[in-house]
């Protein structure tokens, strides 16, 4: 945040807590400083002057930037001051130059910046270099840092960056600063141009930039943090830096309040990286400073709020169900019929090509071999491919659940699933080793390549995410059963108790490199619990905390490299950070942890106002299939079908911590969006990604993990359409349905929607308790501008008309719920109209991708302009009216937005759900230069011409 004209605060007392200081104003501050000269500084134009004739490391006080954003990285390694030990020495970062895969021409380059010209005539390059790994086995692979083939050096002339004169050393010697001379330059800028070698990134540990002649007077470079959300009475961790030019006793940094209704509290004020408690609710503003500056613009925002409410809602598990929606009807019957079994077909099948997507049912054959002492083949596939698998069964089980109601074509298919089931179980089961682990992968592996399991050398394998499928397909196959069949929930347990026994306090102290274990304990703990009693469940969610809790001491990639709790802003490979911070959010539910409740609630604030798309989709892929920097939304976008699963399941888990209709919004906006439009219409084939400029539907990947997540997350339709407490029902999507919803207020409930939503605003719901009781019913209105990177005109919002068994009610909304407490009997009904018109929609002026841009919605839909309806879509959208009309001819039956282009032609738009589905047949794979790469280095397949696109 940037805040250049902030208030000054008055004085305030000082703390009377013991090891805190209350906030400062820059009065004090200034007072407060050591000694004239010091306070010279702080007041005058530059920082303190050097003496004269003396080489320096100025590249402390440059600002790094780099070719591309990769989050592995952590630019700050270029200039953090570090003296590494050798090229293996980790223990301050290292930043990886890759070549950018959408550009692989150009070179890639790492940059300093100055605030003013400085003269320079030398640098040194401490180069990094990686270990062999151990872990080299399918799917655990990484880019192994190498010493680059060259490099140049490069200065900013004025209006370009050119090579420096007569350079002489450019050496690439690892364990050791590699000193290159030129002819003295004077520029604000300096770029390191870097030749890679091939696929392999270069890397560097330390970049050091000597000046020439006097030194010069350079401010410190400052950095305050990040935005954040913080529970009220709990701590915030301040994380700022400030680098002076030269290390001395006479520096001095001090936090301010610069704005904020209350009281701010620091452990100690002087100290970038401190605490700090707020003493109200509220929106304020931290500004830290430094002596050698006048510059104030370094800020950071904290929203205080009160913590959630004691108890978190409970689950309303997928049961038995029936849908009664011609839009769901459809939609559900595609998965069922054609997607599912061809997923069954593809990870039974045994000839795959290796790395194609290889590695299903067989793999499990295998390793019940082994298990026995027979003679076995080895793994196929990356280290993960269980992952499908398991997906799959669990995608079966709730299939299963669907109640076909006549249709032959669902009943055939259910028919297929049952017997897979029979089959497929006892084979993943005699895969599982006699204590409960399962991963086969290390079953089959040569114990010289992995010697041990949850070994930290090994973290990339996977061993949590495959057995946090596998734990979370039992949830499913015991409410498909109602808990009469409990082979897998007997094998689930067997795994989790397998966990619980070596990983802990006083045991194994481990984190997986990819989140999905943390979730699915404590599902499974809470399933447990709701089944059992007696808290056997318990055990599960304590593991998951500690698992969390473990994350330290990596990278950004997989979000280990902070404490859970002082993580505000999403960062990384964006299925691993949604795992992660839904795990987060379920321990901040169980636990009231105050620093995961902070940090779950910036987290969200980062995505949702500063990462997020229109179509309810993350991760802009300018990182590892993960988020770029703020307000960095491209909209050639990776949105990886995973990672709207896990959205999903993190904005999930916030209603059902803070029993608020927001988080229903958006996780039905990512439903809806994002996450429906990666199933073809048909159900044949299937989005990896979710650009919104085209897409690429294929019938299988080299890395199928979301095959079996999308079919499982879309069907789960009564756990994300009803939520629940001790005294009320939540509503929070409208699908045409039959539910049975368990109990609530101690009786059984089924409750039956009918409504054409999303196409019509009209809903009608009747509740039919077993016995008359009396207990709130909560019905949500959506606020469709939850977000604030997006703006909607004309504002639609509320609800048109409301009543209970036939008399209008003038409902009060509360946290975007209509509650509606009485005694309820059978037959009870309530119906509701929600108001649906056309939309436009602009966004923040900051997203520089759609600047001048609009795009289309009606209701939860966002809607794309397709080459096969507008003749030129690349051209400005007209001022006439916007209409929607119902076009049973098109895409299987859509309301499309109709309205006029610019020059007076008719424009036509289609829901993106329903995008590229008239491109042609699918490809068997997305792009075949994809073909041999791993989960961490795909590469999106960019269409000859733009077919579809949502900004107009």
């Amino acid at each position: 945040m940037n805040m250049k004209d902030s208030t000054e605060p008055a004085p305030t007392a000082q703390s009377t807590e013991t090891g805190w200081q209350l906030e400062s104003n820059r009065r004090d501050f200034l007072a407060g400083l050591t000694g004239a000269a010091v306070v010279a500084a702080v007041t005058g134009p530059k920082g303190v002057a050097q003496s004269p004739d003396r080489a320096i490391n100025i590249a402390r006080v440059a600002v790094p930037s780099s070719f591309i954003v990769s989050s592995e990285n952590k630019i700050s390694s270029l200039n953090d001051g570090f003296t590494p030990e050798n090229s293996f020495d980790r223990s301050h970062g290292v930043y990886g130059v890759h070549r950018d895969w959408d550009n692989e021409s150009a070179l890639p380059w790492v940059q300093y910046d100055w605030s003013e010209p400085v003269n320079i005539g030398k640098i040194e390059v401490y180069w990094a270099v990686d270990h062999p790994r151990p872990a080299a086995l399918p799917g655990s692979h990484w880019p192994t840092i190498h010493v680059p083939q060259s490099y140049r050096v490069l200065y900013w002339n004025g209006s370009d960056f050119v090579p420096v004169n007569r350079p002489q050393g450019l050496g690439v010697a690892a364990d050791a600063f590699n000193a290159t001379t030129f002819e003295a330059v004077k520029t604000s800028k300096l770029r390191l141009e870097v030749t890679v070698e091939k696929a392999e990134p270069a890397g560097i540990l330390e970049w050091r930039v000597y000046n020439v002649g006097a030194v010069p007077a350079l401010p410190p470079v400052i950095d305050a943090g990040v935005d954040r959300s913080v529970m009220l009475d709990a701590r915030t961790y301040l994380a700022g830096k400030v680098t002076w030019l030269e290390d001395s006793q006479k520096n001095t940094a001090r936090w301010l309040k610069t704005s904020g209704e209350g009281t701010v509290v620091f452990q100690d004020v002087s100290s970038p990286v401190t605490k700090a408690k707020f003493s109200a609710p509220g929106e304020y503003v931290l500004t830290l400073a430094a002596s050698g500056s006048t510059d104030r613009s370094h800020c950071i925002a904290v929203h205080v709020e009160a913590e959630p409410p004691k108890d978190r809602l409970n689950v309303v598990y997928t049961r038995k169900y029936s849908i009664d929606s011609p839009f769901w009807n459809e939609r559900a019957k595609a998965i069922i019929v054609n997607w599912i079994p061809h997923c069954i077909q593809m990870c039974e099948r045994t000839d795959i090509p290796p790395m194609r997507g290889d590695g299903g049912i067989d793999n499990f054959i295998e390793a019940g071999k082994a298990n026995r002492g027979e003679p076995h083949g080895k793994h196929k596939g990356y280290v993960f491919s269980n992952a499908w698998v398991h997906q799959t069964v669990e995608s079966m089980c709730i299939a299963l659940m669907v109640d076909a109601q006549g249709d032959r074509d669902i009943e055939q298919a259910q028919e297929l699933m049952r017997s897979t089931l029979e089959r497929w179980i006892p084979i993943i089961l005699a895969a599982q080793m006699p204590d409960g682990y399962l991963q086969t992968a290390y079953i089959l592996a040569d114990r010289k390549t992995w010697p041990e399991r949850w070994s930290p050398d090994h973290r990339g394998n996977h061993e949590g995410y495959v057995s946090g499928y596998f734990i979370e397909s039992a949830i499913n196959h015991y409410t498909l059963t109602d808990g009469k069949d409990l082979r897998l929930y007997n094998g689930a347990k067997k795994l989790a108790d397998c966990w619980v026994a070596n990983i802990g306090p006083g045991k194994k102290d481990w984190f997986d490199g990819h989140q999905e274990m943390e979730q699915a304990l404590v599902r499974f703990g809470r399933f447990v619990n709701d089944q059992e009693g007696n808290h056997r469940g318990d055990a599960y969610i304590v593991l998951a905390k500690f698992l969390l809790d473990s994350r330290r001491g990596g990278s950004e990639y997989d979000q280990s490299h902070l404490p859970p709790g002082q993580q505000y802003e999403a960062v990384g490979h964006a299925v691993r950070a949604t795992y992660f911070y839904s795990g987060m959010a379920d321990i901040a539910a169980e636990t009231h942890d105050p620093d995961y409740q902070s940090a779950v609630m910036s987290l969200w604030d980062n995505m949702v106002n500063k990462k997020y798309y229109l179509t309810g989709g993350i991760g802009s892929g300018e990182t590892s299939e993960g988020f770029g920097p703020n307000f960095s939304l491209r909209n050639e976008a990776y949105c990886e079908t995973c990672s709207s699963c896990g959205l999903v399941f993190f904005q999930y888990k916030l209603n059902l911590a803070y029993h608020d209709a927001k988080y229903a919004d958006l996780y039905e906006q990512t439903m809806y969006n994002a996450l429906l439009g990666g199933v073809a219409l048909d159900g044949k084939s299937y989005c990896y990604t979710n650009p919104l400029i085209n897409t690429e539907r294929c019938l299988w990947h080299v890395c199928p993990c979301c095959v079996g997540n999308l079919s499982r997350t879309l069907l789960m339709i009564p756990t994300w359409s009803y939520v629940k407490d001790r005294t009320g029902l939540y509503v929070n999507m409208f699908v045409g349905s039959r539910i049975h919803v368990g109990q609530v207020a101690g009786t059984g409930v089924e409750v039956v929607q009918k409504t054409d939503y999303p196409w019509s605003g009209a809903v009608s719901i009747t509740v039919t308790p077993e016995e008359a009781k009396t207990f709130s019913m909560y019905v949500r209105i959506p606020d469709r501008t939850t977000s604030k990177l997006y703006t909607d005109s004309p504002a639609v919002r509320g609800v048109k008309r409301f009543a209970v068994n036939g008399e209008q009610v003038t409902p009060a909304i509360q946290k975007g719920y209509v509650v509606v407490t009485r005694e309820w009997k059978a037959g009870d009904r309530i119906e509701l109209e929600l108001p649906m018109e056309p939309q436009r929609v602009v966004a923040d002026s900051r997203i520089k991708a759609d600047d001048g841009l609009v795009a289309l919605k009606y209701g939860p839909l966002i809607y794309n302009v397709e080459a096969a309806d507008n003749q030129n879509i690349h051209r400005k959208l007209g001022a006439a009216p916007l209409r929607t009309e119902w076009r049973p001819d098109l895409l299987g039956g859509v309301v499309a937005i109709t309205g006029k282009w610019a020059d007076g032609s008719d424009l036509l738009a289609v829901p993106n759900y329903a995008r590229m589905n008239r491109v042609g047949p699918p490809h068997a794979y997305p792009g075949e230069e994809e073909a041999n790469s791993g989960p961490t280095d795909q590469k999106r397949n960019r269409q000859p011409a733009v077919d579809s696109m949502v900004w107009i």
